[in-house]
């Protein structure tokens, strides 16, 4: 019973991505092919960058937080959820968008996928703490560029 249930979920993700791949590619205003080559062949290395230099900071937030979570319940129940909720689903993201790294510049389907999950969780984690402008221009913008992109990973 599991492995359908396993294959329903991944049934609703290809439904998902069928359904922007048709808004956000189909529908939308296509970018220039020069500006996607770019963005194929730079965002690796920006990601790797930018990794790198906030990784001290990741592990300050981390250690911090862990040390802090049991006092954001003093704000009430609702804001210390939100506050462990969310850095949980930053952490997921950014586990996937690491692993991502390595496949991003072998052009592999597959690190474009982990990409689009963290791109998931992050809409998820913005409807979680209720960031709406988060969810409307962070994540649509996110997923045009990479639904945009998504030819060039095989």
């Amino acid at each position: 019973m599991n492995a359908s249930k396993g294959k329903d979920f991944k049934s609703y993700l290809q439904q998902l991505e069928d359904l922007l791949h048709e808004y956000l590619v189909k529908k939308a205003p296509a970018l220039p092919g020069n500006i996607k080559e770019a963005i194929v062949n730079f965002a690796p290395w920006i990601t790797l960058v930018i990794l790198i230099l906030t990784l001290p900071l990741v592990l300050a937030v981390f250690g911090l937080g862990a040390f802090l979570a049991p006092l954001s319940f003093l704000g009430g129940v609702t804001a210390g959820t939100n506050y462990i909720l969310a850095l949980l689903l930053s952490g997921v993201q950014l586990v996937l968008e690491a692993l991502a790294i390595p496949g991003l510049f072998k052009r592999a389907r597959s690190a474009w996928n982990l990409v689009f999950y963290a791109a998931l969780v992050g809409a998820v984690q913005n409807v979680a703490t209720f960031n709406l402008g988060g969810l409307v221009i962070g994540t649509l913008l996110s997923l045009y560029l990479l639904f945009q992109i998504r030819e060039y990973y095989k």
